[in-house]
């Protein structure tokens, strides 16, 4: 079983009731850190955690085995819940970011020890061959998010973040979109590989490494802020860390400006742009996904009427495919919020709805992409809409109607789509 970077973000929703508040409770037994099994960071996270305890005086022991593995899916909000409270207090190296925020208010965070950014990774000698045009990407993480935006490649889906950056190093792949910690873990394990590293621009690309908290520990979130606050002041925090922070050349270097696939309106990327790889056998991964550049939209003077029937569809279907990563209010969790200002602006949106429906239908779920049937897409659609502000009419979506549609997604007279989810400020790897 691989540990995939998303199976972090579902914490962001999942702590309840821990009883850590006040400086007494603090001092009865050790707080129990665990890191995320499987997580590049995990050596820095335990080395971190270990010295701000330790400088916020505060008696802590670090859990092995603490968070469960989950499924190819990812670790599910009723497994963390079971975990988190139960046996460990606190997660060290919970990654936080600004495209979505579960959390709410069941969740508490220190400040960022750390900015881990995906990142564009080549090789520093590098021919040109058949894998030119191929990028790899960790399959059901940001980096496939990120990857997915870009035209004119193939994607090769990998099942961890190692594997990631040794399909770059093996020459499998022209480039890798990568978590620059596995980056730092992979050079770790093999010494003398080296790669060129660029940013990515990507609402996806930025995240701060921090400790989760439950609700009720505001006393040790003080405590290990000022810790890290004063292990930041002398140094000690920059010494920790430096091994893993992003070089000073690449935040300087000019990335290639990743273009959103739904952003100018629908590309072309059907299922049948998706090929199986034969050299991987993992059921969710290893899959070549080509993009085409090709544009076929009709032009579309309003947004295509749906009806209140595929809206209630739309919503069941919603729940069973999209929510576990957009959030059951589409508020976001591992993936980015699906209503709101951050999505469908008042004015100005990048996003068309035509582009939106194309992405969707051919690269969602995350898991089997096109998985569902075109009606299906279209409620979704249908619903989507409707939760932005989008009034039903009498005439039914179609897929074909939704594809072909222009009309920028801002918010619909309605309003709707900003009360339903508020700002987005967190997330996870």
């Amino acid at each position: 079983m691989n540990t995939h970077l998303h199976q972090f973000a579902a914490a962001a929703i999942a702590v309840a009731g821990l009883a850590i508040g006040s400086s007494s409770a603090l001092a009865a037994t050790p707080i129990r850190i665990c890191t995320f099994p499987g997580s590049p960071s995990a050596a820095l996270d335990r080395t971190v955690a270990k010295d701000a305890f330790k400088a916020a005086g505060i008696a802590a022991t670090l859990v092995d085995n603490g968070i469960g593995g989950g499924d190819d899916d990812g670790v599910s909000l009723k497994e963390l819940r079971r975990t988190l409270g139960h046996d460990c207090d606190v997660i060290a190296g919970f990654p936080r970011s600004s495209v979505a925020d579960g959390s709410g208010s069941e969740m508490r965070f220190s400040r960022g020890y750390l900015r881990a950014n995906y990142v564009s990774v080549e090789a520093s000698k590098r021919t040109q061959d058949k894998a030119d045009q191929v990028v790899a990407a960790t399959y059901g993480s940001p980096s496939q998010l990120i990857a997915v935006q870009e035209q004119h490649v193939h994607f090769d889906l990998e099942n961890t973040p190692e594997s990631t950056v040794d399909a770059v190093a093996s020459g499998r792949a022209m480039r890798a979109i990568v978590w620059y910690p596995a980056v730092v873990a992979y050079q770790q394990a093999h010494g003398a590989q080296q790669f060129d590293v660029r940013k990515t621009h990507s609402p996806y690309s930025d995240w701060q490494l921090v400790f989760a908290l439950g609700p009720h520990a505001a006393a040790l979130q003080r405590k290990l802020d000022g810790a890290l606050d004063a292990m930041a002041a002398d140094g000690r925090l920059s010494s920790l860390t430096q091994a893993w922070m992003l070089p000073e050349s690449s935040e300087a270097a000019q990335a290639r400006e990743a273009t959103f696939a739904y952003r100018d309106g629908p590309v072309a990327a059907g299922r049948a742009g998706m090929l199986r790889n034969a050299g991987y056998a993992a059921q969710n991964a290893g899959r070549y996904i080509k993009i085409s550049a090709d544009e076929t939209a009709a032009s579309a003077s309003s947004a295509p009427s749906f009806d209140r029937a595929q809206v209630a569809h739309g919503k069941s279907l919603y729940g069973s495919a999209c929510a576990k990563c957009h959030g059951a209010n589409m508020q976001g969790i591992t993936a980015p919020a699906l209503s709101g200002a951050a999505f469908a602006p008042a004015t100005g949106s990048h996003l068309t709805i035509g582009g939106i429906y194309t992405y969707m239908s051919t690269n969602m779920p995350a898991d089997r992409p096109g998985k569902l049937k075109d009606a299906d897409y279209a409620d979704i659609m249908a619903y989507l809409l409707s939760a932005n502000g989008y009034a039903p009419g009498g005439a039914k979506m179609t897929a074909d109607t939704a594809r072909a549609s222009t009309t920028l997604l801002n918010a619909g007279p309605l309003g709707v789509g900003h009360a339903a989810a508020g700002t987005s400020t967190a997330a996870a790897k």
